[in-house]
């Protein structure tokens, strides 16, 4: 009796170390699985992370790109206007020449009295000479006057054609700029973002560290849940290999006690026998009887178990464009937003939408992202025009107006005066 409470007991304690090895396991689980759904969203972060600086390095390639030809087309009108300038400088050296050698006959003319024009029509022979001098001093005026308004429009035009020039450089100047700028703030861009790629890599390998700490524990504990098991098997099996031997211990008794009783008393032995028999019948009655109740319990048991506006878009957009024209003449100044006192073409655009209610980025680059996309030949008034380096608004008829250069300030131009690399709708 007292060997079976000692392996009742040992059973109990047996019992209790697996539940207790059992929940320690099922929670390294649980954090296992924390930390790799932790491993699988870090993963899934930093590989939008490379997306981003994939595309950041194109971007950035782009750029530099478009600097180069910028650069090479600043060199480019820097050439042309050398040559504009000879031009220039030799036309002024024409006019000052015949400037020079008019002034000099008129001198002549009016120093020497017996060449004087009124001299030579009085000089003259009869009438029909007096017209032919006539003649010839409105030929001569002629072609004074002829000489010099050919040469003012020469003048005039190598002059326009340097002024252009000029202010095709200053806008190459402020695209470049623009670029520049939008350049070493990609180049910031993507360092952060290399870092942060990085900083994931070193958050990855600590998890990844703490994943495999947890399976080497949840390994031993299922190893230590096994042997435990097996030896609760074994406990088990020997435990009922002892009920066995004293049930056979217990049996033989009775039967030497029936035969005992046998022989002292053999008509009492046979009445015994079929007393012992029924009772032995009842009791396995009442034991079966116990057993079917205990089932139907059971079974009953674990029956119970499983038991942006575009109604207003046009009005709004074309109030944005009359708004812009409003400040048409004020000056370029780089970095500057204001549209009295100066603005650069980023500033100007950020300036107006800002005026009439709406938030758009601040650099020329970052509104080639804004509102949503629209193709050129559904521009409308108050889109935002972007090129290479430069923004500007649409304001209808093929024209945009925008913050253009410091030599000419805000102004009208005409849309395609370069390539446009998007049309952006805010309103």
């Amino acid at each position: 009796m007292a060997c079976l409470m000692a392996w009742s007991f040992s059973g109990r304690v047996y019992a209790s170390s697996i539940s207790e090895i059992k929940k320690q396991k099922e929670e390294n689980q649980r954090q296992l699985n924390n930390v790799q759904g932790q491993i699988s969203g870090l993963e899934s972060e930093q590989s939008e992370v490379g997306g981003e600086i994939e595309e950041l390095d194109a971007s950035v390639v782009e750029i530099i790109a478009s600097v180069e030809i910028i650069k090479d087309e600043i060199v480019e009108k820097e050439e042309q206007i050398k040559v504009t300038e000879a031009e220039y400088e030799a036309a002024k050296q024409q006019e000052e020449e015949q400037y020079a050698s008019m002034k000099l006959r008129i001198q002549f003319m009016y120093e020497e009295g017996d060449i004087s024009y009124v001299q030579l029509l009085l000089t003259s022979e009869n009438f029909s000479d007096m017209l032919n001098k006539a003649d010839y001093i409105e030929q001569l005026y002629e072609y004074d006057r002829k000489m010099l308004e050919e040469y003012q429009r020469a003048k005039d035009y190598v002059h326009q054609v340097w002024d252009r020039l000029e202010e095709e450089k200053s806008e190459l100047e402020a695209s470049q700029h623009e670029l520049e700028e939008e350049q070493a703030y990609m180049e910031e861009l993507l360092e952060e973002k290399r870092q942060q790629y990085e900083n994931y890599n070193v958050l990855i390998a600590k998890a990844k560290q703490q994943a495999a700490a947890y399976k080497t524990r949840i390994k031993q504990q299922t190893a230590q849940i096994r042997k435990l098991e097996e030896e609760e098997r074994k406990r088990r099996e020997e435990e009922e290999r002892k009920r066995k031997e004293e049930e056979a211990r217990k049996k033989k008794e009775e039967e030497a006690r029936k035969a005992a009783a046998a022989a002292a008393a053999a008509e009492g032995s046979e009445s015994s026998s079929e007393g012992s028999g029924t009772s032995s019948e009842n009791s396995e009655s009442s034991s079966e009887s116990s057993e079917s109740s205990s089932e139907s319990s059971s079974g009953s048991s674990s029956s119970g178990s499983s038991a942006n506006v575009s109604s207003g878009g046009s009005a709004a957009g074309q109030s944005i464009a009359n708004y812009a024209c409003q400040f048409i003449g004020n000056p370029y100044v780089s970095g500057g937003t204001s549209l009295t006192d100066g603005a650069d073409c980023s500033g100007f655009v950020w300036r107006v939408f800002k005026d009439k209610g709406y938030s758009v980025p601040r650099t020329s680059w970052e509104l080639r992202s804004v509102g949503s996309e629209v193709s050129y030949s559904n521009a409308q008034p108050g889109d935002i025009v972007c090129y290479a380096g430069h923004v500007g608004i649409y304001i209808g008829n093929g024209n945009i107006v925008h913050a253009s250069t410091p030599k000419s300030g805000i102004k009208i131009t005409t849309a395609t005066y370069k390539a446009i690399l998007s049309v952006r709708r805010v309103a």
